[in-house]
């Protein structure tokens, strides 16, 4: 860290038709696979129909990516590490809690055929996609890719190789989606704990965000080969741009919850530690 240049990203693909057109289709790709099973659901049910609360939730997902994958801001991250931060934030923590929220899972599962849903749900219940989805294993990909990522020669290695960027961008898209729904997503999760275990989580993020920012701030460590200026504003938005999406997180975690419901005159075993799998 420390250095005078101004670009610490000039690769090849930095920019260009192709940068801007394939992001551009994955995106529409994305909101059609979403916007058709939800006008199946609608016209196979109209009166439950599906909630245009999740299809705006999922949207505004789609949205931010676009944001972040899209010029200005993809350009400014191409030179700048501040707007690396940016699209971070964007692609790892607001569009994948705001995509979950979309409920896609439950929206496939209302509009397939029956041996489909019935598939897919063996998938769900399956041991390596339990562990994928429980929230240490979620943790871990997630927050836990940070410090080996910017205080490891790793960041400068990646972004080294021109497809090396966007498996960046995938791994924090898919890591994030992985620790939303583990802690707050309304799709079926047959491995997620309960609410206290979930939230002791949520705050180990909040930790490692946290630490990490502090260190980067400080110039501890950090690995990026970016001016000080750039690194203590990237660090900054890791900071406070991490806790603002985390108690969103938190928020949704709150209003996602629901308590376990038990048939009248049995004892209550495990009261609040379910989650309802179902999304309106």
């Amino acid at each position: 860290m420390g250095h005078d240049h101004t670009s610490h990203t000039g690769h090849p693909d930095a920019g260009g038709a192709p940068g801007v057109v394939l992001p551009l289709l994955a995106l529409l790709v994305c909101a059609a696979g979403y916007l058709l099973p939800a006008w199946r659901a609608r016209r196979r049910n109209p009166v439950r129909g599906w909630s245009p609360w999740r299809t705006a939730a999922f949207g505004t997902g789609l949205a931010l990516l676009a944001v972040a994958l899209l010029p200005p801001v993809a350009s400014f991250a191409h030179r700048d590490f501040r707007g690396h931060m940016a699209q971070h934030l964007l692609i790892g923590m607001y569009a994948p809690l705001a995509l979950v929220l979309g409920a896609p899972v439950t929206l496939l599962l209302r509009t397939l055929s029956a041996p489909r849903a019935r598939r897919l749900t063996a998938v769900l219940h399956s041991t390596p996609a339990r562990l994928l989805a429980h929230p240490a294993v979620a943790l871990v990909l997630s927050a836990g890719s940070l410090p080996v990522l910017y205080f490891t020669p790793l960041y400068e290695a990646v972004l080294a190789h021109p497809a090396g960027h966007w498996l960046l961008h995938a791994h924090f898209l898919l890591s994030g989606c992985l620790f939303a729904h583990a802690v707050a997503g309304p799709d079926p999760a047959p491995s997620r704990p309960g609410v206290r275990a979930r939230l002791v989580f949520l705050g180990c993020a909040i930790a490692v965000h946290a630490v990490a920012a502090q260190l980067m701030y400080g110039g501890f460590g950090v690995a990026v080969d970016a001016p000080v200026a750039q690194v203590q504003g990237g660090a900054t938005l890791m900071y406070y741009g991490g806790d603002i999406a985390e108690l969103l997180l938190a928020a949704a975690l709150v209003t996602t919850w629901r308590p376990a419901r038990h048939p009248a005159g049995r004892p209550a075993r495990g009261r609040a530690r379910t989650l309802s799998g179902g999304a309106a």
